[in-house]
């Protein structure tokens, strides 16, 4: 008796097999190449964007496997797309070349509803920022910070809340023109004033892509951005921005605003910021500091603070005169 009957091709379990490995990692792809975060689950699915080379190479081994040559070149163009894809995403601002005339450390933490407060004092005492983003910063958070560094960073902008509502901006340098971008959680700013010229500085914190918050996520990120696109001079932005390099949302500010993610100046862009608790290790950066084309970018350096599930960001910057 035949084993393989003729209605059977040899092979088809591998081939199912390697079209349902593929059809996350080319539908993910085609998103990002079409500049759209789409709906749930793509959002989410974005954050794992690099990781999907794995699906996509499997696929091919599998399709290969089977002998099915227009499946394997399928999975060619699924792999490489995606491979591209998650290559740095640069942007087209200029790099200023006016002399630097102030060294400016930025700190940028997620404190996850107070609890790594503690640690984040003792990480400012060690480093001393002159700048500090602190994103789900409760009130105890707050009144801690402000009490702690009276003399260090005596200035600061807050939005006073319970839980991950509150965040709370402190500088070593004056602060006017107090502001707070709309959203569900705190996102104060202010001018800086650092070495006679005038820094817009922003704490950026929207809610996460959650199912069913999509929406609100874009609309807080698209808030960020229409920010960062009124932007006249050097401008900070830095905070738990829920989103990454691979979302389109989190794109549109840096190319709004003229903007650079200091991480992919110093080629750190796929350090990963989250998640760092829990069993799944850290797989996308979604904290980040963004500067202005008045800044160059020394140095960025990722911390781990106890008691909560992010990395902070710490950001050695230059400002540079206008000439």
């Amino acid at each position: 008796m035949d084993p393989h009957p003729p209605s059977r091709r040899p092979g088809r379990p591998a081939a199912l097999l390697a079209g349902l490995l593929l059809v996350v990692p080319a539908l993910v792809t085609a998103c990002r190449l079409l500049d759209t975060d789409g709906i749930t689950p793509v959002p989410q699915l974005l954050s794992f964007l690099p990781w999907l080379t794995v699906p996509a190479g499997l696929g091919l081994l599998l399709a290969a496997v089977a002998r099915r040559r227009g499946l394997a070149l399928t999975s060619v163009v699924v792999l490489a797309t995606t491979a591209w894809s998650s290559l740095p995403y640069t942007t087209w601002t200029t790099i200023g070349h006016g002399l630097p005339v102030a060294r400016v450390r930025v700190l940028a933490a997620n404190v996850e509803f107070g609890q790594a407060t503690d640690a984040l004092i003792a990480t400012i005492r060690r480093e001393r920022p002159a700048l500090v983003y602190v994103s789900e910063c409760d009130r105890a958070c707050g009144r801690a910070l402000t009490t702690a560094f009276t003399a260090e960073l005596p200035h600061y902008a807050s939005v006073e809340a319970d839980g991950s509502a509150g965040s709370v901006l402190l500088s070593a340098h004056p602060l006017r023109d107090w502001r707070m971008i709309p959203a569900t959680m705190g996102m104060p700013g202010a001018t800086a004033e650092i070495a006679g010229r005038s820094v817009r500085v922003q704490l950026a914190h929207p809610m996460p892509p959650l199912p069913g918050q999509v929406d609100v996520w874009k609309r807080e990120l698209g808030r960020i951005e229409d920010f960062a696109a009124l932007r006249t001079g050097p401008t900070l932005i830095a905070g738990d921005f829920n989103a990454s390099q691979d979302h389109a949302a989190f794109r549109a500010i840096l190319k709004e605003g003229r903007l650079r993610d200091a991480a992919w100046a110093v080629r750190r862009s796929r350090a990963a910021t989250w998640p760092v608790e829990g069993p799944v290790p850290p797989y996308v950066q979604i904290d980040h500091v963004l500067v202005s084309d008045e800044f160059s970018v020394d140095d960025v350096r990722f911390l781990d603070l106890d008691g909560t599930d992010h990395r902070a960001v710490l950001a050695d910057l230059d400002l540079r005169g206008d000439r």
